[in-house]
């Protein structure tokens, strides 16, 4: 069995991993674990007012390296509870919502688990809910850990 585990470092993400440490799964599962971060859009006006482009680049390592800890922290903790479980992990920048599609895709998930941030209706409708367009899209399973 393969199983994409995508994960943002929130509540609800660990909640999603403490699910699948806890589930039991055939002998050979693959849990391939991912983390998606978006760079900030680069809009720069130098001067007193203007941000410069090194504010742009240092956010985006500081995400890069959040999502890093973030994935790496999460197998850890799987591999300590289910040593069984063959776990890989990649952090991919991007918009979640794509990300996350296309990786299950790639890795030919059976499986795809993310955890739910309960948006409200005004939030999921400007933001969108990154579960919700996963569910709707994907080519595999779903589950959606509430936390």
């Amino acid at each position: 069995m393969k199983i994409l585990l995508a994960i943002d470092g929130s509540a609800h993400s660990k909640a999603a991993i403490e699910e699948v440490a806890r589930r039991l799964f055939p002998l050979n599962t693959k849990v391939h674990i991912v983390s998606a971060y978006e760079k900030i859009p680069l809009i720069t006006t130098e001067g007193p007012l203007g941000v410069s482009q090194e504010f742009y680049a240092e956010s985006d390592r500081f995400a890069l390296k959040a999502a890093k800890n973030t994935i790496e922290n999460a197998a850890k903790f799987l591999r300590k509870k289910n040593p069984m479980l063959t776990i890989t992990t990649v952090v991919i920048e991007g918009a979640p919502k794509s990300v996350i599609l296309e990786e299950a895709e790639t890795f030919g998930a059976d499986l795809i688990v993310v955890g739910s941030h309960g948006c409200g209706v005004v939030e999921r409708f400007l933001l969108g809910s990154v579960s919700h367009a996963v569910s709707l899209h994907a080519k595999c399973s779903v589950l959606i850990v509430r936390k």
